[in-house]
């Protein structure tokens, strides 16, 4: 994948979005990249229908929460992105996160928070927002957790590879990392890991990346996802590279164990792609 030029910003009324407009602006000078912030909630008549069934006044009363909303973010966004001049601000879509995923479908990168189950403003967005983003957008998000500080992002990276047409496309939009990065590991796991892993070297190494250390791991299990966060903690790790699995069911997205288990759990930064 080419740098990043046109980078699409998820804002809410969470208080990480500040820590997302930093990152956001750190990307944007080092890929000398445009930035659009746009929020991004259900409407107050979504998260509330019965409004629509009461008077008008009820309905106004939700529209106004609407707009209190988006001026909180517009202040928000404002402040945390002062200085940054290639941050800039759009309309929240009047379609919610459809609308949204229409918008990156213009953008080569999203940076998106990981949902807070217990946080105030879990309702904001549906359970499965993210993975639908990725599917309906084809396009590799950034997920950034929901707690602890996030600090320079790429210089030590783990690529959890698979022979799948998922981690293939998360490994090249990971590549204006990886070919700057200090460190580079590879994690695989199951039967063919090894095998798997050399090709994923050869590949690399036409890309330009030449530091990388191979980890062949065990089965394919269960515990994948965990085992992945402990291993990016064993290396210091300051981003997860990998695919985003999972298909649909219904009106709802089921995610594969190991992605449900990192998008749960995620204590560094994670680079998905469907």
């Amino acid at each position: 994948m080419q740098t990043p030029k046109s980078i699409l910003l998820h804002l809410d009324s969470s208080a990480r979005t500040a820590e997302r407009i930093k990152v956001a602006g750190e990307l944007a000078e080092a890929f000398e990249a445009e930035v659009t912030g746009q929020p991004c909630t259900l409407s107050a008549l979504v998260r509330y229908p019965f409004a629509m069934e009461a008077a008008g006044e009820a309905v106004a009363i939700m529209q106004e929460i609407d707009k209190g909303a988006r001026d909180r973010m517009y202040a928000a966004f404002m402040a945390n992105s002062a200085g940054l001049r290639r941050l800039r601000w759009a309309e929240p879509q009047s379609d919610g996160p459809l609308g949204f995923a229409r918008r990156a479908l213009y953008a080569d990168l999203m940076i998106l928070g990981q949902r807070d189950r217990n946080g105030p403003m879990q309702g904001e967005l549906p359970g499965d927002f993210l993975p639908s983003l990725l599917v309906q957008s084809g396009r590799p998000a950034l997920v950034l957790p929901y707690a602890g500080p996030i600090g320079p992002i790429g210089r030590t990276v783990l690529v959890a590879w698979k022979e799948t047409c998922e981690a293939a496309r998360a490994v090249s939009a990971a590549l204006p990392w990886l070919r700057t990065a200090s460190r580079v590991h590879a994690v695989a796991y199951g039967e063919d890991a090894q095998a798997s892993l050399q090709e994923l070297q050869n590949y690399l190494r036409v890309q330009g990346v030449r530091n990388l250390e191979l980890h062949p791991g065990g089965g394919d299990d269960e515990s994948a996802g965990s085992r992945l966060l402990s291993f990016s903690a064993d290396l210091s790790a300051d981003l997860l590279v990998m695919g985003c699995y999972g298909h649909g069911r219904a009106r709802e997205w089921v995610l594969g164990g190991a992605t449900q288990s990192i998008l749960q759990s995620m204590t560094l930064p994670v680079l998905m792609s469907h």
